[in-house]
């Protein structure tokens, strides 16, 4: 195979979104009535094979990060494929470190999530290119390969390329077996389906019911935009799930540090597992007031779905500030910089349980946190990986869950690959499905509006 055809000679980047607003799906205290959402990265090779990557939105907003995309595409095109993976980390610093791009973060915001969706389009490509599912590309790896990849700079004084080989390492001896056990039984999953915000009374009793039927026995409730609300949704939440079975909530940013101790102490009676964003997600130090204020509550914190970078996850970990660390497999710089999270929360004895839902981040984070069983942490336990039944139909390799567990991957890439038929119907304005629902008056053209 001549370098040529390896050659990336095309991106393509489309802006697809979902109308879930009409349903209250994904609604919550912060985020009332969003349209999942992604822009979504494609790269043509010489070869013919293509790499596919997205980073998640919530709707209008979508367009900007697909400008930002454009603005970055002189970096990948043109490049040969093995030449970037034969030096990821240099790739991934050059991608985020683009002399006047990187003003508008730095590695933050809009531009980390156009750096996002390429570097994950950059790994299905690889994961493609060797006829692997992602998660067994990572596993296959030789130590030194795999920390190849990470860029290290500023998180040293937590751990080192040596050490992160060295948690490698260790791993490698139970390998095969916890292989074995990952493709017989999958890895356990928990729920949100049940509990968002603009959801009745009635359709919470059925959902619960359903994922009850279907062998849940993890959920998770939005709150916090009314108490006395939350204590009525909670209640009837454990009234049909019963109390042996894990509850956690997610205030999605709203409440100030104080806020939320006292508004937790309130639903503390309802056996609470975890906190989930209780405040502004760049409040570290508030983080951890919180986590030391509900920890005699048995009350957990967990945070990580906007976490923009490294840094920021290195003084959360530092600060005792999260127990649960939940990465983004679209808001941190792609699987490179997830891949350092994973390894620092590890030295450190922090649990990760990704958060998912989204357009593909189901999809993207099951072969995260399934290398991480294999390779760093060797455990599942007290470890889920968040499910929502969303748009997983748009997907050419979509996820399986049985038994409450997601199941292993076969298919190669990293399952981000869309039917060319959504891209067909929900590309943004110009698909058919958009055409049909702005003629029925349920969303206004934007081509119209000046």
């Amino acid at each position: 195979m001549t370098t040529e055809n390896l050659k990336i000679i095309k991106l393509e980047v489309k802006d697809v979104r979902f109308p879930t607003s009409l349903e209250a799906h994904g609604s919550d205290a912060m985020h009332i009535g969003p349209d999942y959402s992604c822009a979504y990265v494609i790269l043509k090779t010489g070869k013919g094979t293509e790499g596919h990557g997205l980073t998640f939105a919530c709707g209008r907003g979508t367009e900007i990060i697909v400008k930002a995309i454009q603005s970055l595409s002189h970096l990948v095109v043109g490049q040969v494929a093995v030449d970037i993976f034969k030096d990821f980390a240099n790739f991934w610093r050059n991608l985020t470190s683009e002399p006047q791009m990187r003003w508008l973060g730095p590695e933050k915001g809009v531009i980390h999530l156009a750096a996002s969706a390429i570097i994950n389009a950059l790994w299905d490509l690889w994961a493609k290119l060797l006829n692997k599912p992602l998660w067994r590309l990572l596993v296959d790896m030789d130590p030194e390969q795999l920390i190849s990849t990470i860029d290290f700079r500023y998180i040293t004084d937590i751990i080192t390329k040596e050490e992160a080989i060295e948690i490698l390492k260790n791993q490698q001896g139970k390998k095969e077996e916890r292989i074995t056990k990952l493709m017989a039984k999958g890895y356990p999953a928990y729920t949100t389906e049940v509990g968002w915000l603009g959801y009745s009374n009635e359709t919470i009793v059925d959902l619960c019911q359903k994922y009850l039927d279907l062998g849940f026995t993890s959920f998770k409730v939005k709150v916090g935009q009314n108490i006395q609300n939350d204590i009525n949704r909670l209640k009837i939440v454990r009234n049909t799930i019963g109390y042996d079975k894990q509850l956690m909530v997610d205030a999605n940013q709203v409440w100030g540090v104080e806020e939320a101790i006292e508004w937790m102490k309130k639903l503390s009676d309802f056996k609470i597992y975890w906190i989930e964003e209780p405040t502004s997600p760049d409040d570290i130090l508030g983080h951890a007031t919180i986590s030391k204020a509900l920890k005699p509550l048995g009350i957990g914190v967990a945070t990580g779905e906007v976490c923009c970078n490294r840094v920021m996850f290195k003084q959360f970990l530092q600060a005792d500030a999260i127990q649960f660390c939940q990465i983004d497999a679209a808001r941190l710089g792609g699987v490179n910089e997830i891949l350092s999270v994973y390894l620092m929360a590890h030295k450190l004895g922090v649990k990760v349980c990704p958060h998912s839902g989204g357009v593909g981040l189901c999809e993207m984070v099951q072969h995260l946190q399934m290398w991480d069983y294999v390779s760093v942490s060797g455990t599942m336990k007290d470890r889920v990986i968040e499910y929502i039944d969303q748009q997983h139909e748009h997907f050419v390799n979509p996820l399986v869950v049985k038994n409450a567990c997601y199941q292993a991957p076969t298919a190669a890439g990293y399952s981000t690959t869309f039917l060319s038929e959504t891209i067909a119907k929900y590309e943004y304005p110009i698909g058919s499905e958009w055409e049909l629902m702005f003629s029925q008056g349920l969303f206004p053209d934007p081509r119209k509006q000046k």
